[in-house]
């Protein structure tokens, strides 16, 4: 099957790109970056500028499926002008490649794009599923809603939609882990917050297993793309220490001074969503990593 790609050369789409390719799909993926364009079997590289309404239409030659991983970083500070950046980044990108369809007058079978859990008001006492509509009233949840509706027009070119709400991505070489396990190795690892709020995650193995799968099954709509074991933050950090024989012992970093420094993106640390993976359960899709403890295990073993 012929894919097209963006966000290729991401922490998701690094390993998304292997395995697509290990199952012989042909690939073509997107990238502003002219000098990270490159033809290889079965890989081609276009050039996109989604900020200038920029698009080489060839990518889209013969393609079936479309997986939409594309968006700023969410790590950098939030300065009003980068909040901006965060939210464009991802709605204009979606509607440049809904209206590149459109132009070409294609139709493709699926539209595969990426979402977040961040759509979900911070709880510590609520259960969210894919049925739930609660929307959070911080700038997450606005850029989440945005983004899932500027995709809304592929329903016109695609047989299915498919939105990923992505939860935490553990990951060896970068996002989330990489972050907590240095001062848990120094020995100077602690809790923000409470450390009660509800982290859900997911290995980044299942979360490419997960868009391959969507590529070949007749799935549609939204799913909750976290592991089925939802821990605390306190649980998580006290299971990365254990992995890494460290111990933890520091106490909490107070929210207040949390977001004397970070601003509004301390919400990425003090939110708590305890989401769950009900459809994929449905679906029947198997977890490789289904347990905090497996997923930091395989994660850290040399």
């Amino acid at each position: 099957m012929k894919i097209l790609l963006t966000g290729a050369t991401g922490l998701v789409g690094r390993v998304l790109v292997k395995k697509l390719l290990e199952q012989k799909h042909q690939l073509h993926y997107l990238s502003t970056q002219k000098e990270k364009l490159r033809h290889a079997p079965n890989l081609k590289g276009f050039f996109w500028d989604p900020k200038n309404g920029i698009i080489d239409s060839a990518a889209l030659e013969g393609v079936e499926v479309v997986i939409h991983l594309a968006g700023a970083t969410i790590s950098k500070p939030w300065t009003s002008a980068y909040k901006n950046e965060i939210l464009s980044s991802r709605t204009q990108s979606t509607r440049l490649l809904a209206e590149t369809l459109k132009g070409r007058n294609q139709k493709i079978q699926a539209f595969i794009g990426a979402s977040a859990t961040g759509i979900y008001p911070s709880s510590y006492t609520k259960f969210y599923d894919e049925t739930s509509n609660e929307i959070a009233a911080d700038f997450l949840g606005n850029v989440v809603q945005k983004w899932e509706a500027a995709s809304v027009d592929f329903e016109t070119f695609a047989n299915r939609r498919v939105l990923f709400r992505i939860g935490l991505v553990l990951a060896k070489d970068g996002g989330v882990l990489s972050t907590l396990s240095l001062p848990v190795k120094w020995g100077i690892g602690g809790p923000v917050g409470s450390g009660q709020q509800w982290q859900s995650w997911i290995h980044i193995e299942d979360l490419c297993a997960l868009f391959c799968t969507a590529v070949e099954k007749p799935w549609h709509g939204i799913y909750n793309a976290v592991a089925p074991e939802v821990v605390t933050q306190k649980t998580l950090l006290k299971t990365l220490a254990q992995q890494l024989r460290r111990p933890l012992f520091f106490p909490p970093v107070p929210a207040f001074a949390l977001k004397c420094l970070m601003g509004a993106r301390s919400s990425l640390v003090l939110n708590s969503q305890h989401v769950s993976s009900s459809r994929l359960k449905a679906s029947e899709f198997k977890f490789e990593y289904p347990t905090l403890k497996s997923a930091i295990h395989a994660l850290l073993k040399k």
